[in-house]
C-alpha cells in the first residue's frame, strides 16, 4: 500500500485531499492537530510515532527527524542498495508528503515577544519538505493547499511522474521563503547590518498583470511579508485592473504625499510629480495641484494625505479630466458613489486605500542584468540648514524651501523644483544638465517664478543656473551644497540678490 503522510499548519481543504487519497489506495500518517483533524473526518490514521516508536517530545520540537521517517523519504527506490538498505532497517517508503510550515509570519506580524517568534520557527516540517524535494523521482511533495486538486487527478490519471520536479522546484521556493523571513527577523531582531554579506528577501506573488512596462514584458506585484506600508498594501476600492505603470506612479504619489501635510494632494505622470499643493482642504488641494501642470495632470495619478471625501472626488471628476488612480487613506461612500456615477473613466479610476508611509529607512532593490543594487531608502538624515548669503530668506522664503525640499526626492534627477509656500509650480526632471533642468522649470512656472524658492537635488556645478534663475525673478534657492566652485556660486546668488540655503544632502534619484 502507498503511504503519504500529512502534517499541515494551514488545513484548508486537508480533509478532502486525505480522502481522495485513501480513496486511491494511501494509507495516511501523521501528526498531533493534523492526524486529530482527519480522525475527526472518519479517516484512518497511522500516528508517526507509532512508526517511529518514539513520542513527540520536547513540547512538539521532535516528532518526525527520525531513521524510519526520513529513510522512507529519502530513499531512491531506483537503487537497489537503498531498497536493500531500507529493508535491512525495516524502513517502508513513504509516497507523498503534504507538508505546510508553522506560521511564522503570522506569528511575527503580529503582537508578539521574542520567544513566541522562535517557538513559530518549523524544524521537522521544513526538513520533511527539502527530503523530499530532493527525493522527487521517487517521492510527490505537497506544500500548497491550491495543488491538492490537481495531484489527485494525476494520481488518479498515472501521471503523477509528470508533475512531481514541478511540485519539487514549488516546494524549495517554499521553503526558501520562509527561511528567508526567519533571517530577516533574526537579522533586525539583532541588529545586524542589512546589507552583510547576504541579503535574503523573500516576496510573495500579490496580483498578477497581463504585462510589464511594455506589453511582450511579464509582470506581477510581490509584496515583502515584514512590511506593513506603502502602496504594496493598498486595497483597491474599485476600478478595473492595476497595470504595471500604474503601480510605479501610485507609488511615487502616494511616498511624496505622505511628506506634505495633511490635506495635501501629489499628482505623479510617467515617474515624475507634475503638481502638488498644500491647502486648506483636499479638494483645494487638487485643484492647485493640477493648475501647475493641466496637460499632464490629464491621466495622471492623484494621491492624497487623508481620507478623500465628497468636495474632492467633485473635484476631480469635473468635465474634460481623467484620472487613473486615485490614492488616499480613505474614502468616504458618498466621494465613492461620484466615481461610481462618472461616466467615462469614472467606472475604470482605480480607487486605491494605502496605509499610512511613516518615514523609516527600507531597503530599495534595483535589478541591472546579472544582478540587483539595494540600497537604503532616500529619508532625509535632518541635517543642520546653513543660510550662506548675506540676505537672509524672509519667512514666506523659508517656507517655500521647505515645500520645495519635500518634493525634490521625488523628481528624478537632475532635478529642480519651484515652489511658493502652498504649492509646486515648475518641475524640470531627468535632464542630462542642470541649467536645462532650471530651465524647464522655469518655462513651467511662468510668471509665477518670481514668488518661488528652486530647489535642487544636487549642487550647482557653475553660477549659469542661479543667473537663469534670476533673469526670471527668483529670490532665494535651496540645494545640498558640496561643489567645488560652491564660492562662485554663492558670490553670483549675493551679487544678484538672492538668499540661499545649503542642506548639506542630496537627493539624487536615478
Amino acid at each position: 500500500m502507498a503511504r503519504a503522510l500529512i502534517s499541515v499548519t494551514d488545513k484548508s481543504g486537508v480533509v478532502d485531499f486525505a480522502q481522495r487519497l485513501v480513496s486511491l489506495g494511501f494509507d495516511i500518517l501523521s501528526t498531533g492537530g493534523t492526524a486529530k483533524a482527519l480522525r475527526e473526518a472518519g479517516i484512518t490514521v497511522t500516528d508517526v510515532a507509532d512508526i517511529t516508536g518514539f513520542p513527540e517530545m520536547l513540547d512538539g520540537r521532535v516528532k518526525t527527524l527520525h531513521p524510519m521517517v526520513h529513510g522512507g523519504i529519502l530513499g531512491d527506490r531506483r537503487l537497489e542498495s537503498h531498497l536493500a538498505q531500507m529493508d535491512q532497517a525495516g524502513i517502508v517508503g513513504i509516497d507523498l508528503v503534504c507538508v505546510n510550515l508553522y506560521a511564522f509570519e503570522k506569528t511575527v506580524t503580529g503582537k508578539h515577544d521574542l520567544d513566541e517568534a522562535i517557538e513559530s520557527i518549523d524544524i521537522g516540517g521544513p526538513a520533511m519538505v527539502r527530503a523530499a524535494a530532493k527525493n522527487f523521482h521517487n517521492v510527490t511533495i505537497v506544500v500548497d493547499p491550491a495543488d491538492y486538486e490537481r495531484v489527485g487527478d494525476a494520481l488518479s490519471a498515472g501521471t503523477i511522474n509528470d508533475l512531481r520536479m514541478e511540485l519539487s522546484a514549488a516546494a524549495f521556493r517554499h521553503t526558501a521563503y520562509y527561511d528567508s523571513v526567519i533571517a530577516r527577523y533574526l537579522s533586525e531582531a539583532a541588529g545586524v547590518d542589512p546589507l552583510s554579506g547576504t541579503v535574503t528577501m523573500g516576496v510573495r506573488k500579490q496580483l498578477p498583470m497581463r504585462y510589464g512596462e511594455n506589453p511582450h514584458q511579464v509582470a506581477g506585484l510581490y509584496v515583502d511579508p515584514l512590511a506593513k506600508n506603502g502602496i504594496a498594501r493598498a486595497e483597491q476600492l474599485w476600478g478595473k485592473e492595476l497595470s504595471y505603470n500604474n503601480l510605479l506612479d501610485a507609488d511615487g504619489a502616494w511616498e511624496l504625499v505622505m511628506d506634505l501635510a495633511p490635506h495635501s494632494c501629489a499628482i505623479i505622470k510617467h515617474g515624475n510629480p507634475c503638481g502638488a499643493a498644500s491647502m486648506d482642504s483636499m479638494a483645494e488641494s487638487y485643484s492647485a495641484a493640477k493648475s501647475s501642470d493641466p496637460i499632464s495632470a490629464f491621466g495622471g495619478i492623484a494621491a492624497f494625505h487623508g481620507i478623500i471625501d465628497l468636495s474632492a472626488a467633485e473635484a476631480m471628476t469635473q468635465p474634460n479630466n481623467f484620472l487613473e488612480v486615485v490614492i488616499g487613506l480613505g474614502f468616504t461612500d458618498e466621494a465613492i458613489e461620484v466615481f461610481k456615477n462618472r461616466k467615462g473613466w469614472g467606472q475604470n479610476v482605480r480607487l486605491l486605500v494605502a496605509p499610512t508611509s511613516p518615514a523609516e529607512s527600507y531597503l530599495t532593490v534595483r535589478s541591472i542584468r546579472g544582478g540587483v543594487l539595494i540600497q537604503g531608502s532616500d529619508e532625509d538624515p535632518g541635517h543642520e540648514w546653513r543660510v550662506v548669503t548675506d540676505r537672509q530668506p524672509s519667512g514666506s522664503e523659508l517656507a517655500a524651501m521647505k515645500l520645495a525640499w519635500q518634493m525634490i526626492p521625488h523628481v528624478k534627477s537632475n532635478a529642480i523644483v519651484l515652489a511658493d509656500d502652498r504649492q509646486l509650480l515648475g518641475v524640470g526632471a531627468g535632464q542630462m544638465n542642470r541649467v536645462q533642468s532650471v530651465r524647464l522649470a522655469l518655462e513651467q512656472a511662468g510668471d509665477a517664478a518670481s514668488r518661488c524658492a528652486l530647489g535642487s537635488d544636487a549642487f550647482f556645478p557653475f553660477p549659469d543656473s542661479i543667473e537663469t534663475a534670476a533673469a526670471a525673478g527668483v529670490k532665494a534657492v535651496i540645494q545640498p551644497g558640496g561643489s567645488v566652485k560652491d564660492d562662485e556660486v554663492i558670490a553670483r546668488a549675493n551679487a544678484l540678490g538672492i538668499t540661499m540655503v545649503l542642506t548639506g544632502t542630496r537627493h539624487f534619484r536615478h
